[in-house]
């Protein structure tokens, strides 16, 4: 049995949670020689599904977030540094001169 059914998270697989608790409900040696099993089955199939999904919802909703934070720091090291970190470059190679003149 699935302890933390959570039917606002898992409201896609509301129809198949009430089916296994009318299941387990009607009568115990039902439960007990696995008639239920096909619907306990049907439930493990689609929360799986729900997770698997949810999963990867998050992992683009991030990556999303990852571009537009990325694109950010680039925006603001242009805004320093000037386009393609002319700026930069241009320090770097003056400190690479005065290093090598000691």
């Amino acid at each position: 049995m699935h302890p933390q059914l959570d039917k606002r998270r898992f409201d896609t697989c509301e129809a198949l949670m009430d089916a296994l608790e009318e299941c387990h409900r009607t009568e115990f040696l039902k439960q007990a020689l696995g008639k239920c099993n096909y619907e306990k089955d049907q439930l493990a199939r689609c929360l799986h599904y729900t997770r698997v999904e949810d999963s990867k919802e998050r992992i683009r909703e991030s990556r999303k977030k990852q571009k537009e934070i990325e694109k950010k720091r680039k925006q603001a090291e242009e805004e320093l540094y000037g386009k393609n970190g002319y700026l930069k470059k241009v320090v770097e190679l003056e400190m690479q001169k005065q290093q090598a003149s000691k």
